[in-house]
């Protein structure tokens, strides 16, 4: 029987009722009652029509209530219409994949871009660091097949920041495979810290998959996972316009200039000050800092001013940009041009 007459008994209304039962039941394990499905924004329908929808789609069997008063789960022929619409809308979804992966680049372009244009504009040395995630649980995980020997995951972690990740798998699975995995990850890892992710609950997840193939494909898709969430707090530091360290006046001591160019290029000491800013609640409400001589955080820079601000994405995910200079930096302009700095950031991340 054709695709058009197995689905021809489901209006859109059904269509879209049914797509979100399965989707909240991949993501969450749970049945699915119509007070759940009336909360989403699309629909606007009340819980009385979503339960009368609900049972024509049990009695078309696309649903089935495992016990009195439980909601609804897929059966077999709702994960046939799931996989078959997914597939139809396989192209959209990989453009919505490379969207994700070009604002990456796009973030990684951004703020090297960003350090540049301070160094340039103020003349001191700057810093911008990549976001850190405040909330470091993982919030979803959807795989999907991209080849024969290749899925992607796409991990969402904190507050909806997603992150990619191919990985390699031995012979291709099917769609109901990829279901199947989808379901069995989320139902383990959802809601878990990154801290908690560890080879006991690897063994666990196995042994709830079988032992075997399926164990070691799951492995595989385990170990990228993993990898992907530890990508997520690493932290990139750029820099830029360090050499001007050597025009500031009053920098009389090159071996402590000297010092100071080689802990710029290390960046560890840096990194100890982007994490003294973000923990930093300074009472201006653009989020400026300033240290001044002893003042600052680092051992290093304490013949030097430094002025900071953070950033903030869209998911909460939030950046330290500094600018380090002698004590007698033009202060005016730089917490100027940090606060401009900081409003241009926010509406470009809000476009996005």
């Amino acid at each position: 029987m054709a695709q058009e007459e197995i689905y021809e008994n489901l209006d859109d209304r059904k269509k879209t009722i049914l797509t979100a039962i399965i989707a909240n039941y991949l993501e969450t394990g749970e049945p699915v009652g119509s007070r759940t499905i009336s909360k989403l924004p699309d629909l606007s329908l009340s819980s009385a029509t979503i339960r009368n929808e609900m049972a024509d789609l049990e009695e078309l069997g696309y649903i089935v209530q495992p016990h009195t008063s439980a909601g609804r789960i897929p059966t077999d022929k709702g994960y046939r219409f799931y996989v078959d619409t997914m597939m139809k809308e396989k192209s959209d979804s990989e453009k919505q994949q490379g969207v994700l992966l070009q604002r990456v680049d796009k973030l990684e372009s951004l703020l090297m871009q960003v350090a540049k244009v301070l160094a340039y504009n103020t003349k001191y040395a700057t810093m911008v660091t990549s976001p850190q995630l405040e909330n470091k649980k993982v919030k979803f995980i959807q795989l999907s097949q991209v080849d024969q020997d290749q899925l992607v995951a796409v991990i969402v972690v904190g507050d909806n920041v997603a992150k990619n990740k191919l990985i390699h798998v031995d012979r291709p699975l099917n769609n109901e495979e990829v279901l199947k995995f989808n379901l069995l990850l989320n139902t383990f890892l959802q809601g878990i810290s990154v801290e908690q992710i560890n080879i006991e609950l690897m063994q666990t997840m196995k042994k709830q998959a079988g032992e075997g193939e399926y164990a070691d494909i799951l492995e595989k898709i385990f170990e990228g996972i993993v990898e992907a969430v530890h990508e997520a707090e690493e932290r990139t530091i750029y820099t830029s316009g360090a050499s001007n360290i050597l025009n500031y006046d009053g920098i009389a001591d090159m071996t402590q200039a000297t010092k100071f160019l080689e802990n710029f290029e290390d960046k560890t000491d840096l990194a100890e000050l982007a994490d003294e800013t973000l923990k930093t609640n300074p009472d201006d409400e653009n989020k400026i800092h300033i240290y001044i001589g002893d003042e600052a955080p680092v051992q290093n820079m304490k013949d030097y001013s430094i002025v900071t601000s953070t950033y903030e994405l869209p998911e909460g995910a939030k950046g330290t940009i500094g600018i380090i200079g002698p004590k007698r930096m033009d202060y005016k302009k730089v917490v100027k041009t940090l606060k401009d700095l900081t409003n241009e950031l926010d509406q470009i991340f809000k476009k996005q």
